[in-house]
């Protein structure tokens, strides 16, 4: 998810921060909307938002504007700026004046977080998820005293996660056509399943097998082997055959979908670990000679660090007939990638476990990324 959960990485406290402090102003006044200045011409802002598209709002000088820092929720501390201060990229909260003429959008206040503080924020978002997080596919779920098992890993390096969760924790899901952690909205533990996903923040013990949540984002995704039937760089589509259905699945290829191609030899000894052989060490030593990608997987024990070292890929760099795994939003015929991984036709000999994997790095390497 990038699980870029990028699961799970995801703006975070920033966005979620901006949305949290709009959310009911929002349920109450439609004339509002989140997103992103893309550009700035006279007194007109360009803004796109995640949810409809690009809006032209007209900043008459009447207009207040203000900037909050990442996570400040109280807007009665927030700076008052000129309109020269706003900037592209700035993320900003936008309240329409309802008295503008028809047909045109006027900015009543404008409520702005500065890119380059966004930019900060989300770095420490990201390493503090790295330090303090932990991932897994949701192995069981008890509701009754908060308690979440996960499955992590693969092979030699599976283990199972205790997440302990209270009144206290954060609990968030993401959208079911959704791959962004800043649209991930409040649900009860009771909408985490088994199979899902699971991104968990908080106090790890020291082999991180346990950890006190503050913070869980969850989703269903769907996971796909199969090989490329056709590729459409103008709509940024592939159709791939699932390998399970037998059935041919359209999916949307976004700038937030994390790929990456496996070199042979790190896919040769991915395939044995995945396997439980010692198969491993035979493959890495058959070959030796095989440059530096051989040699950074052999020096890697975790599967998934040998994932995040796999060169990234474009769509361009796919080919028809080629096998990819992927993980993506859930759907029958049509899904958007989260991770897709080519170079993977070792893998599918071991298709159970290869999928774990997959969808345990998809989480762990993205999720939840806030850069998305």
């Amino acid at each position: 998810m990038k699980v870029r959960i990028s699961f799970f990485v995801a703006q975070t406290a920033v966005s979620a921060a901006l949305l949290s402090a709009a959310t009911l102003a929002v349920a109450q006044a439609p004339a509002r909307f989140v997103g992103a200045i893309t550009a700035i011409s006279g007194n007109t802002i360009t803004v796109k938002t995640d949810a409809d598209g690009a809006h032209q709002v007209n900043v008459p000088a009447t207009a207040v504007l203000k900037r909050i820092a990442p996570g400040q929720k109280d807007l009665s501390t927030a700076e008052v700026i000129p309109f020269s201060d706003l900037a592209i990229g700035d993320r900003a909260l936008v309240k329409l004046d309802p008295d503008a003429p028809a047909g045109t959008e006027e900015a009543l206040q404008i409520i702005a977080v500065k890119q380059a503080d966004l930019a900060l924020k989300q770095q420490k978002d990201r390493e503090d998820w790295q330090q303090r997080g932990v991932g897994g596919l949701v192995k069981s779920v008890d509701a009754s005293t908060g308690v979440i098992l996960l499955t992590s890993g693969a092979g030699a390096t599976a283990k199972t996660i205790t997440v302990d969760t209270t009144k206290a924790t954060m609990l968030k899901r993401y959208a079911p056509d959704s791959v962004r952690f800043d649209a991930a909205l409040p649900a009860p533990i009771t909408a985490i399943l088994s199979g899902d996903q699971l991104r968990a923040r908080g106090t790890k013990n020291a082999d991180g097998t346990q950890i006190a949540a503050e913070e869980v984002v969850s989703g269903s995704f769907r996971n796909v082997s199969g090989t490329i039937l056709s590729l459409d760089a103008a709509s940024s589509t592939l159709l791939v055959k699932d390998l399970s259905t037998k059935k041919p699945v359209t999916v949307h290829i976004t700038p937030d979908a994390q790929m990456r191609r496996l070199p042979e030899v790190m896919a040769r000894i991915l395939a044995a670990r995945l396997k439980g052989g010692t198969a491993a060490s035979e493959a890495s030593t058959h070959h030796g000679g095989a440059g530096s990608d051989g040699g950074s997987a052999r020096g890697s024990g975790d599967p998934q660090q040998m994932l995040n070292h796999a060169p990234a890929i474009q769509l361009a760099d796919l080919k028809k007939g080629e096998a990819v795994m992927l993980v993506s939003t859930a759907g029958t015929a049509e899904v958007t990638a989260i991770t897709l991984l080519a170079g993977v036709e070792p893998l599918l000999e071991a298709p159970a476990a290869s999928q774990n994997l997959l969808s345990n790095w998809s989480m762990n390497s993205s999720a939840p990324d806030v850069a998305q």
